[in-house]
């Protein structure tokens, strides 16, 4: 919340829309075989030969999706690619490119750009993805950025939503809550930083759940971990409304019901914590609090051995029959109904 009172501001007006993409872009090279034509042309050029391709595209609003007053220009640019390769993962298959679209305001000058682009240089390199195009444009409600992700897989790969069947168990990846939590000590920190712009915040208690909002991981080493494992699941998504809200989508799209029980669902010591502080049930976080993007997945009960011993799942409850409908078992094993509890950017 500490900010430059004086840092260099190049205007975007002078360089002008193609001299902004040329340098923004000018230390993106490519890695992938696939990517025979990248940022430079009327569109890039991909050879997937006999490979299926997977895309997904999302798209993120200021004031919305994000609030600059706490979010950095670099985490920014690596959580909107991340959340892009997550929903590629969620097929169960290996993203390789990406685009980047951004409308700005003239409130962001050329550095801020350049430092967005570092975050997304970031992500690339990590997850080992090309950026293979994009567009730049003017804005006058701050800033939007839409970001387009492509994957491949053998078809006999894929995982779809559909899928999952009665007994089959479902599993999630790591553990839940902590992105929600996170956002809710940073918004708190902004009020006090507004009553007294002198205070500055020790988030060091809250490190791991701040992170996991500003600084997201996409689990593409859960996909791999599973091809390792020679476990195909039968339904997956990733978690990004809330883990209530996507099992409603594994069910619905599967027709099958659900029962998931409370006492499974995997949670850090530091969300547990935070949730006390903030007088907030922690399974109704986990329930609905989204943004955690961990892997979200149904199995066949007979794949069980191959993953129960792994550190990296948890087995939090079973497919039932349609009819049963989807519940949550709580701790005192009564039976609630599950209901959408996740982010909706349409209301309010």
């Amino acid at each position: 919340m500490i900010e430059d009172k004086n840092p260099q501001r190049t205007s975007l007006e002078e360089m002008g829309e193609f001299g902004l993409i040329d340098h923004l872009t000018q230390n993106f090279k490519l890695n992938q075989p696939s990517s025979l034509m990248g940022i430079g042309d009327d569109a890039a050029v991909l050879d997937f030969a006999d490979k299926k391709t997977v895309v997904s595209t999302d798209m993120l609003v200021e004031g919305v999706h994000f609030d600059l007053s706490y979010m950095p220009l670099k985490h920014l640019g690596y959580k909107s690619v991340i959340v892009n390769l997550s929903d590629i993962y969620a097929m169960n298959a290996m993203a390789t490119q990406v685009t980047v679209s951004i409308a700005v305001s003239n409130r962001f000058p050329l550095e801020a750009l350049e430092e967005f682009y570092e975050g997304v240089a970031t992500a690339c390199k990590i997850y080992h993805v090309d950026l293979v195009g994009g567009d730049t444009t003017s804005s006058n409600k701050g800033m939007i950025i839409s970001v387009t992700a492509l994957g491949v897989a053998d078809e006999k790969d894929i995982v779809y939503r559909k899928g999952s069947k009665a007994n089959d168990l479902l599993v999630v990846s790591g553990d839940l809550g902590g992105a929600y939590l996170g956002l809710q000590v940073l918004e708190r920190e902004k009020e006090v930083f507004k009553v007294n712009p002198n205070s500055q915040p020790d988030l060091e208690p809250y490190s791991y759940i701040v992170e996991r909002q500003l600084k997201p991981e996409a689990r593409k080493d859960v996909v791999e971990l599973l091809k390792k494992l020679e476990v195909k699941p039968t339904s997956m998504i990733d978690i990004s409304d809330g883990l209530s809200s996507e099992i409603l989508h594994l069910c619905k799209q599967g027709e099958v019901g659900c029962n998931l029980f409370e006492d499974q669902i995997p949670l850090d010591p530091t969300v547990i914590s935070t949730a006390e502080e903030f007088k907030m049930d922690s399974t109704m976080i986990a329930l609905g609090g989204g943004e955690d993007y961990e892997l979200l997945f149904s199995i066949d009960q007979e794949d069980y051995p191959k993953i129960k011993a792994n550190p990296n799942f948890t087995v939090i409850g079973h497919m039932t029959e349609k009819a049963e409908g989807a519940h949550l078992v709580t701790r005192a094993k009564t039976k609630i109904s599950l209901t959408a509890q996740g982010w909706n950017s349409f209301s309010g």
